[in-house]
């Protein structure tokens, strides 16, 4: 089990990120944008840097839904490789049987 203090950054990290997705993705378009004058982007520039740097969707790590396990990490099932395999194991996750040969 992961630290509780790891996983309350990481889901304040993702509040933040919903939070400022709206405003940092007007920015990001300004700052991209060849047709605005290159004050303007600039200007744009230093509000996104103003921003929290926790608003930024970079700074979220995928963890375990079950565990709070950083790694080894199944994106399609929002698990941890060890908690799959204990679920697996139970008869918990459908479809998913134990290999034997």
């Amino acid at each position: 089990m992961a630290k509780k203090s790891a996983i309350e950054k990481n889901n304040k990290r993702r509040k933040l990120t919903a939070q400022y997705a709206e405003r940092r993705a007007t920015l990001k378009a300004m700052v991209n944008d060849k047709t605005v004058s290159l004050e303007e982007r600039f200007n744009a520039q230093l509000k996104l840097n103003e921003l929290p740097r926790n608003a930024s969707p970079v700074r979220i790590r995928n963890r375990c839904e079950v565990s709070g396990r950083p790694r080894g990490f199944y994106r399609k099932l929002k698990m941890s490789r060890i908690a799959l395999r204990e679920l697996g194991n139970g008869g918990h996750v459908p479809g998913m049987v134990k290999s034997s040969w």
